[in-house]
């Protein structure tokens, strides 16, 4: 059974840092996309950025460009996002997502799609004070 945990939610000062994880389980996928997708209380879920497995391309949205950056680590089956110079609207469960088959194009559109990914986790708060 497909699992994926994500960690490293919190509260922390606008300005200051977090870095998410999120660890998958079962068989890894080499073609898949994988993307932290946010959602605040009362909003919609959005896509944060994405990353394609198998070059490592990798997508953001605007609101988070050259603030986070999205990683992974193959061999721990693991996506990272860090994530600086936050700010209160940074504030929302976040989510880690996948589509198993993927291709670099469609990653850089699931940004937009949240039903394109097939496997999601539960989801790590974040809260940002300022």
């Amino acid at each position: 059974q497909v699992q994926l945990v994500e960690s490293g939610g919190g509260s922390v000062q606008a300005g200051g840092s977090l870095r998410l994880s999120c660890a998958a389980s079962g068989d890894p996928y080499p073609s898949a996309c994988m993307g932290w997708f946010r959602q605040a209380p009362g909003k919609e879920r959005e896509g944060v950025a994405t990353i394609f497995a198998g070059a490592g391309n990798t997508y953001y949205a605007d609101s988070v460009k050259g603030r986070f950056t999205i990683s992974q680590d193959n061999a721990k089956n693991t996506v990272y996002l860090e994530m600086n110079s936050l700010k209160p609207e940074d504030t929302a469960t976040y989510y880690c997502a996948r589509r198993r088959f993927s291709s670099p194009n469609y990653c850089r559109d699931d940004l937009s799609k949240t039903y394109a990914m097939s496997d999601w986790g539960k989801g790590t708060v974040v809260t940002i004070s300022s």
